[in-house]
């Protein structure tokens, strides 16, 4: 039997599949693409039907002769880059470059990287799928238009080195648009009122809720006193109790946007890196004796299909460790919205029977909480319903009715491996008393206080990395593969900052959105992203040419592009001013943006270069010299609290430090803020003194 070789795209990828192979096969990577447009011009003629101009990659030579080397040396030659449009495109420059003919079987593709995969993907090559390829240049091509035709405009109006992007752009503007909602934001104020009942073995707390068989609102202490006053001799008797049985069914295992958004949330991951510890897992890990092993199937995917064989292997791990009642009586099976890619998988373990625990050794401790995730999201969606014990009981005092409910666990289910909410703190503990004491149509209750409450309505938050992932899902903006690189270049270019996790636009941000809706409103427009994304669809399902879609978009948006390059006139950014004298030349010193936040910079650059971190002060001293605390951030845009005097004081605080002393010993506190509590902890660790930071 002859030699066939097979070019996957990394080395990593390359180890792993070897193993599975014969002696017979040689296994080579690319290293991504080898071919696409270059860099130093728009590279697509647009006088001749927007043909692309693809160069081989500066660098990359060396490689492509290897590749064309071992390819003449072979008998067969298989491409075997990923299972997306992406990975398609790479299989068919790599044809181009080695000379294959496109008719021929040259294609495989598989999910995860597993023995019994890879033996029955070189059993069954196929040919190049062109429609997923035209998808790709269809959006390489769209992508490159707006680009270098949009960029340079921003450039000479507003300043060197902006970018501007089909979905970077959208991205940036919900971000914008989120900002203005916040600040023409008019808080309204609301009351609440809750009852603290007691019975024969406990109390427990009753919501207001209606007046006279209506929804009741208290707008203001006028109303609240009106209804206190109402309610201040009246009997508060059980006017219902109900008893009913709930199902809570587990979530589908992940597909990129709620591997991100879990990641995020659980595990403080931001999508970036989510992504690259995934793409570790799915091209394999050394796992001692069995070698290179890909420990999760392809991670850009939106699907939540799931494999039989998979399916059977879960159900036959859960019933063995949990039993028959964990198991549901069908296996389940998870639809997606939308236009989803069901030749494709969700993401989930290789093997259900692989553990986190048995593989822990071997994995890298962010790799191993990953993977924790990933298996246990997984396992949990093929297990049985939570079920709960619900009681309901209306109180009736007066016109007024209060609720009050609660919940028992009567069977984990799929909670007892992926816990999906965290109990709330507050919770009161002796709630349950009365309710598990069979509570009773006209019983009388004794009201031991009425707890009125003061609120208003808050503004919408700011979108963290994970609710903007989310977002640009449900808005179809971008795909799988592309949600992580935007968020990371809107943030590169200086657009959006990352502030408490929030993601803030700039003023830079802000300019060049606001410039885009009244130029050219279609590149922000979300429908008109969405719609273009469903082409890009249409394409890959061979139901529209390539080129038709670029020439639908290209002609109005020259249009647009020489209405603008007329009407826009230079946008100049001033700089803000600082207190600050740069002690190089005398001049007051400016505060710029830059990469990791803000800085001084002298304003007589270039004649002079003068530049240093801005100090911005939390108005705390330091606990080791008595100067000034600063914020200062990492390479990477974390934010950290430091001495001003730094290096010669080297104090620095991931936490932020309070304003106020510990009153127990003195030492410093710090704030601890999670999704339930906001808390100053005492940073001695013989002390720990904690307590709730009250909210401004």
């Amino acid at each position: 039997m002859g030699k066939t070789l097979v070019i996957v795209e990394s080395p990593a990828k390359a180890k792993s599949i070897s193993k599975f192979l014969s002696k017979n096969y040689i296994v080579k990577a690319s290293m991504g693409h080898l071919r696409d447009l270059p860099k130093s011009q728009i590279g697509v003629d647009i006088e001749n039907d927007f043909e692309p101009k693809y160069i081989a990659i500066r660098g990359r030579g060396e490689l492509v002769k290897e590749l064309k080397n071992a390819a003449k040396t072979a008998d067969k030659v298989l491409l075997a880059s990923d299972p997306d449009r992406e990975g398609e495109a790479i299989a068919w420059h790599l044809a181009h470059l080695l000379g294959l003919d496109l008719d021929d079987n040259t294609r495989i593709e598989f999910h995860e990287i597993t023995k019994p995969t890879i033996q029955n993907a070189v059993k069954n090559p196929r040919r190049i799928n062109m429609d997923k390829v035209d998808a790709q240049q269809a959006r390489r091509v769209l992508d490159r238009l707006v680009g270098y035709k949009l960029s340079p405009l921003l450039w000479r109006k507003v300043k060197k080195g902006l970018s501007a992007g089909r979905v970077q752009s959208v991205a940036v503007r919900l971000i914008v648009d989120r900002e203005e909602e916040i600040r023409s934001f008019v808080p309204e104020e609301y009351w609440t009122l809750d009852a603290h009942l007691q019975c024969d073995e406990g109390s427990f707390f009753a919501k207001l809720i209606q007046k006279q068989g209506k929804k009741i609102t208290i707008a203001d202490k006028q109303q609240m006193d009106q209804v206190l006053k109402e309610l201040k001799n009246a009997e508060f008797r059980i006017l219902e109790v109900k008893h009913k049985e709930k199902k809570k069914q587990p979530t589908p295992p992940f597909t990129t946007s709620s591997l991100q958004q879990e990641a995020s949330r659980k595990l403080n991951f931001s999508p970036k890196k989510t992504m690259m510890l995934a793409q570790q897992l799915y091209e394999g890990i050394e796992l001692g004796k069995e070698g290179s092993i890909g420990l999760i199937t392809y991670m850009r995917t939106d699907s939540v299909k799931i494999s039989e064989i998979a399916q059977a292997e879960a159900r036959d791990y859960i019933i063995t460790n949990y039993g028959e009642a964990f198991y549901p009586e069908q296996p389940r099976k998870f639809s997606a919205k939308g236009r989803a890619q069901e030749a494709h998988e969700a993401i989930r373990p290789t093997s259900a029977l692989r553990t986190p625990d048995s593989v822990k050794e071997f994995l890298s401790k962010d790799q191993l909480r990953l993977y924790r995730l990933i298996w246990e999201r997984f396992i949990a969606s093929q297990m049985s319903a939570a079920v709960f014990d619900t009681v309901t009981v209306d109180v009736a005092a007066g016109d007024y009715l209060f609720r009050a409910t609660a919940s028992n666990l009567k069977f984990a289910g799929y909670l007892t491996v992926y816990e999906e909410s965290t109990d709330d703190p507050d919770k009161q503990e002796n709630e349950q008393a009365c309710f598990n004491n069979n509570l009773q149509q006209g019983q009388k209750l004794r009201l031991l206080e009425l707890k009125e409450k003061q609120h208003f309505t808050e503004p919408p938050p700011r979108y963290t990395e994970a609710t903007l992932v989310k977002k640009m899902e449900e808005e179809g903006i971008g795909r799988p593969s592309t949600y992580a690189p935007t968020i990371e270049t809107i943030q590169t270019r200086g657009y959006v900052v990352k502030e408490d996790k929030k993601l803030v636009p700039t003023e830079l941000g802000e300019i060049v959105v606001s410039l885009l809706k009244e130029h050219f409103p279609e590149i922000v427009d979300l429908e008109f992203t969405a719609h273009l994304e469903e082409k890009l669809d249409d394409i890959e399902e061979g139901n529209v040419s390539w080129k038709s879609v670029i020439r639908d978009f290209y002609g109005p948006f020259a249009k647009t592009l020489e209405i603008a390059e007329q009407k826009i006139g230079r946008v100049k950014i001033e700089d803000e001013e600082s207190d600050q004298v740069c002690e190089l030349c005398g001049r007051k010193m400016v505060i710029k943006m830059g990469k990791y936040g803000k800085f001084l910079a002298c304003p007589g650059f270039p004649e002079c270069k003068n530049a240093r971190p801005l100090l911005e002060e939390i108005g705390v001293n330091c606990p080791k010299c008595g100067e000034k605390l600063v914020v200062r951030r990492t390479k990477k845009g974390r934010k950290f609290y430091g001495c001003s005097r730094y290096p010669e004081c080297d104090f620095v605080s991931w936490e932020k430090p309070a304003s106020k002393p510990c009153p127990q010993c003195g030492g410093l506190m710090v704030e601890k803020n999670s999704r339930y509590s906001n808390k100053y902890v005492c940073t001695n660790n013989e002390c720990r003194y904690n307590e709730d930071k009250v909210k401004e």
